[in-house]
């Protein structure tokens, strides 16, 4: 099993990254690691369950971007990441800029993907909006080089929210293509990659707008809680988030057309991983002068170490500098056998 997955460097995690995202990547470098364990104490097979997780800055580029502060968003990233508890040990984390196959990769698979697959792409539409003409190429091409990512380690799985769905489906469309054009049947090139929809991913929304996803394009810092904040920081925004006057229903049906008091119990329950009912069974009938400072508490809890570990690695360049290029040097090693049969493949005499 290989698992496969990026997320790009725009700037600090928040919550919504980690309860959305990354908790789940944790938890499943745990449990490969637990897998890689007990195959290797059973004397099983040699083959390592691997889990490569990227910075997606390739990606970044597709939109107008400052190159300076690109790169000091991806360092910034990794020591999220690793603070967050991606483990660089147990996990390959690397950047794509430093794995160059991606970028050939995408350019060989542009010979097998469609214009009209490409146009069909919902997130191409939601960015390019009326000025279709005026984005860059880059941006069209996007899921392509998405598609490479994923098929360059042969992987087996890819964690998809409802938003990537699209595009993993055209990755697998993709490889089959390429398989069906220039391979034989019995040797194709590539796996076509299933996805995980991870039962437990938490949909965390604005603290100020139940209605919107926790975000850290909105322009207010209230609306969010960020995994560099402190606890007073954290206790503050809490306290200013968005509620109505009504106090905390009894059971679940109760929560229904009140966007910002169930986001709040959802984040409890996420961090907590108490149920909806769990949670209204001690807190409801009160107000949220009650529940506030407690789902404070909560957050201070989980977020601080994290913290604590994120501002400890960012001041170490050299560290985060040192796992970076550890990273993609077992990514390089690991995408080269596929990068060749794909030249081959197609035809491509390669010195």
């Amino acid at each position: 099993m290989r698992v496969v997955s990026g997320i790009q460097p725009t700037g600090n995690l928040h919550l919504g990254n980690y309860l959305g995202a990354i908790r789940n990547w944790v938890r499943m470098q745990d449990e490969m690691e637990e897998g890689n364990r007990a195959q290797a104490a059973e004397g099983g097979s040699a083959d390592r369950n691997d889990c490569l997780f990227f910075l997606a800055d390739l990606h970044a580029i597709s939109q107008p971007h400052n190159p300076a502060e690109l790169a000091s968003a991806t360092l910034e990233m990794t020591a999220a990441l690793v603070a967050c508890g991606i483990d660089p040990n147990r996990s390959i984390l690397f950047n794509q800029a430093q794995v160059p196959a991606h970028a050939e990769l995408q350019w060989l698979l542009n010979g097998t993907a469609r214009m009209g697959w490409l146009n069909r792409m919902t997130q191409w539409k939601d960015k390019a909006g009326k000025n279709r003409e005026g984005q860059s190429v880059a941006l069209f091409t996007y899921p392509v080089l998405q598609a490479a990512d994923v098929l360059l380690y042969q992987a087996t799985h890819v964690p998809v929210g409802e938003d990537q769905k699209q595009h993993l489906e055209l990755a697998r469309d993709i490889a089959q293509k390429f398989n069906n054009d220039f391979c034989s049947e019995d040797a194709p090139v590539f796996t076509l990659p299933e996805p995980i929809v991870p039962p437990e991913a938490a949909r965390i929304m604005s603290l100020r707008d139940g209605s919107a996803k926790m975000s850290k394009s909105d322009p207010s810092d209230m609306s969010r809680i960020n995994l560099s904040d402190d606890a007073d920081e954290i206790m503050k925004k809490v306290k200013k988030a968005k509620t109505d006057p009504e106090p905390l229903p009894s059971e679940a049906a109760g929560l229904e057309g009140r966007p910002e008091a169930l986001n709040l119990v959802g984040i409890y329950c996420a961090l907590t991983g108490k149920t909806t009912d769990d949670v209204l069974g001690e807190f409801g009938g009160q107000g949220f002068g009650v529940f506030k400072p407690a789902l404070g508490e909560v957050l201070v809890e989980t977020v601080s170490p994290i913290t604590a570990r994120f501002r400890e690695l960012k001041a170490d360049r050299e560290a985060l500098d040192t796992i970076l290029a550890r990273g993609a040097a077992r990514a390089r090693e690991l995408g080269l056998p596929t990068l060749g049969k794909a030249y081959k493949a197609l035809g491509l005499v390669r010195g």
